[in-house]
């Protein structure tokens, strides 16, 4: 009888306790949790990318437009208009 309780014992002490417990298991939970949300976030990232390598490699337009918002590349006949706000 005091070995069935022992082993009861036992392993409720390692259910509630340690490697492998209940808290334990709750705490890699959410920490899987956290991974997968980033690595989600990760991998819209690289298809955005991605379909911008595409296009830069295919297209022209996506090069021109890169050039016009970060250069400000103007072409020739066309007119620069620049609005100040107040």
């Amino acid at each position: 009888m005091s070995g069935l309780l022992l082993l009861i014992g036992g392993l409720q002490y390692r259910l509630w306790v340690g490697e492998g417990s209940l808290a334990h298991v709750s705490t890699l939970s959410t920490q899987l949790d956290t991974s997968a949300a980033g690595n989600k976030a990760m991998a819209e990232r690289n298809a955005v990318l991605k379909a911008e390598i595409v296009d830069l490699k295919q297209g022209v337009d996506a090069i021109e437009e890169k050039a016009r918002s970060e250069f400000g590349l103007i072409k020739r006949d066309e007119t620069f208009f620049l609005l100040v706000e107040d």
